[in-house]
Order: C-alpha cells, then sequence, then structure tokens
C-alpha cells in the first residue's frame, strides 16, 4: 500500500491511509478515487446533508468485503463534525454525526464510507422532518422504465395536493427517489400519514402499474411505494451517494426533464464528477423552498372517513403504533 496522504478539502486537511486500496475491482477505483470523487461533488453532498443526522454504510474492505452501518458517531470523529443526539422506534438513543463542511465526508470516505444516510431532519430540531422523502421501488417483474412513468404521475399527484414541487433522483439502483421540501412543523407519524396519502392516489390513477401493499406477496409486478422510508430511523441514501455495486453507480439528482431520457447506468463514480463541473448540482435550489402538508394530510382523512383506509402496517423492529392495522404476513394470517 501506498503512503499515506493528505487532502486539502476546503481549507480543511483530512489524512487518507492506504489511498491505493482498491474499492472496486471490477472498475479498478480505489480509496484515493473515492475520496476525490466526494471532493469533486462536495457542495452537491453537503447541500444533501448539511446538518443532518447521518448513518454511514460502510465497506473498510471495499465493495467486495464486510459492511455495517454506523449509526453511533465513530469514537474517533474529530471535534470539528458537530453530532445530534437522536432516539430510535425502541427508545434507545445515540448521538450521530451532521456534515457541515465536505471534509466531514472525505473524514468518513477515509473510513470507507460508500453511502450516507441521512435522516430527513436537521440537528436544531430532530423530532420533526422538512423533507417528505418519496421511493419508488421495482418489484420483480418491473424495471427503472416503469418507475420513471410511476414518478411522472406522483409529480401531477403532487402539484394536485398542495401545489407541492418534487426533486427526483436516481436511487443507485433501479429505483427512483423524489424530495419534496416541507416546513418542519410536522412530526415523523403525520409526515409518514401524508406519504401514504399521496401513495394511495398514485395507485388509484395507476392501480395496476403502483402498489402501496407492505407484504411482498401482495404486491405483484408493480412499483412499490415505500412509505415506511418516512418512519423514524428509516433513511434514504442521500443524492451523490456511492452505492455499494460493483460498477460503483452513484444517486443522481436528475431535473424532470432528464426522468425517462436519463438511465442509472448514466451515472457513476467516473462520470458524475463530469456532469457536476458542468452543470453543478441540479438539486441546488432546494432548500429554498418549504411547502406545506396540508392538503395531503386533508386526503388522509377523507381517505380514512369516506373509505376506511387507516394506516398501514410498520416495518417489523416498530413497536405497535396506534391504529396500525395486524402486522401479520397475509397468507400466515389465513392460515391462523
Amino acid at each position: 500500500m501506498a503512503d499515506a496522504v493528505e487532502l486539502e478539502v476546503a481549507g480543511r486537511t483530512v489524512r487518507l491511509s492506504s489511498p491505493d486500496k482498491v474499492f472496486f475491482p471490477e472498475r479498478g477505483f480505489t480509496k484515493l478515487d473515492l475520496a476525490r470523487y466526494y471532493i469533486a461533488v462536495g457542495p452537491g453532498i453537503l447541500r444533501a446533508l448539511r446538518n443532518r443526522p447521518t448513518t454511514l454504510e460502510r465497506y473498510p474492505e471495499g465493495v467486495t468485503g464486510e459492511n455495517f452501518f454506523q449509526k453511533r458517531a465513530p469514537k474517533n470523529m474529530p471535534d470539528w463534525i458537530p453530532t445530534a443526539h437522536i432516539t430510535f422506534p425502541s427508545g434507545r438513543s445515540a448521538d450521530e454525526m451532521c456534515p457541515t463542511e465536505v471534509g466531514a465526508v472525505v473524514w468518513a470516505a477515509q473510513f470507507g464510507t460508500l453511502t450516507f444516510h441521512p435522516w430527513p431532519v436537521r440537528r436544531d430540531d430532530v423530532d420533526r422532518p422538512d423533507e417528505l422523502r418519496l421511493d419508488l421501488d421495482p418489484q420483480p417483474g418491473t424495471d427503472y422504465a416503469d418507475a420513471v412513468r410511476a414518478a411522472h404521475e406522483l409529480r401531477s399527484v403532487l402539484h394536485d395536493y398542495g401545489d407541492l414541487r418534487g426533486w427526483p433522483k436516481t436511487s443507485g439502483g433501479r429505483g427512483l427517489h423524489v424530495f419534496v421540501p416541507i416546513a418542519p412543523h410536522w412530526t415523523f407519524t403525520q409526515v409518514r400519514r401524508a406519504a401514504i396519502a399521496a401513495a394511495r392516489e398514485l395507485e388509484r390513477r395507476m392501480p395496476d402499474q403502483v402498489t402501496t401493499a407492505w407484504w411482498k406477496e401482495e404486491r405483484g409486478e408493480k412499483i412499490f411505494i415505500d412509505y415506511n422510508q418516512t418512519a423514524r430511523d428509516r433513511t434514504i441514501a442521500s443524492a451523490y451517494s456511492v452505492r455499494p455495486r460493483p460498477h460503483a453507480p452513484v444517486s443522481a439528482p436528475l431535473t424532470w426533464d432528464e426522468v425517462g431520457s436519463a438511465v442509472p447506468r448514466d451515472f457513476d463514480l467516473a462520470t458524475m464528477p463530469v456532469r457536476y463541473a458542468e452543470r453543478g448540482d441540479v438539486h441546488a435550489d432546494m432548500d429554498d423552498h418549504a411547502y406545506s402538508l396540508e392538503a395531503l394530510l386533508e386526503l388522509a382523512a377523507r381517505d380514512e372517513h369516506d373509505h376506511g383506509l387507516g394506516d398501514l402496517p410498520y416495518p417489523p423492529e416498530y413497536p405497535k403504533m396506534p391504529g396500525e392495522p395486524k402486522r401479520v404476513q397475509p397468507s400466515r394470517a389465513k392460515k391462523g
């Protein structure tokens, strides 16, 4: 291994050990390549992470090695990286790192962090999300093109309920994410309720292509709108995060004009810096907006009152929530 190098990152010196350690054997990308990538897109990923409690998805030996999610701030984290105290559904709590400068991102890359998973909150108010995040997840038998069609209709749903604007990005895999910046007035439970309302409306408009069914056995060949990504402690890979796949894809912010023409394979550790140098962060204006969820919450109330559509199941590790239906796989419930 080569000697350690020191990188200058916006006025911060970050030491990188074993810079020639190969992290992506298929492409030959090294730890130094990863660090330089995050420097190249620095303002963009910092916009996505700034002041957010962030879980680190780490691959210390590269993408082919073992990995783990680090929620608690590492003990060796420098004191210039702030933290936020967050509480998990279990009642346990932890201090998570909150990047406020690009150097923090590069510091995390030094320890094998490929993907950054920020909470939808800021460290000055960790109980009220400032983003509504909608995850369009292709199920077996569907692909990215199906997610694109659903995303365009979702755009109309958001417009029709509150004149909301969504910012789309690739997941880095086959799916799409749409983020809506919101005023931090609502709890996690309320934001999740708004996500369910939007998902159900999209399902009504595209019944043969979209589903809100939590249980995989009920989804079929459709795009699943994963409403539980809005539950407390559930996070989505940030824009510009590198994803742990052999070809080193990244989660790429898109304009709506690009949704459908661009494909996930267009964006990786090598191509994104070129795009960023040419176009900058196409989501740079997200923080200039803060929308209201009132129209979606009114839709949720009508769904419950008029159609008996209340809450949906939470993930299995969550405590039983008020108003939640049975959290039992349908095929097992029938046997019982």
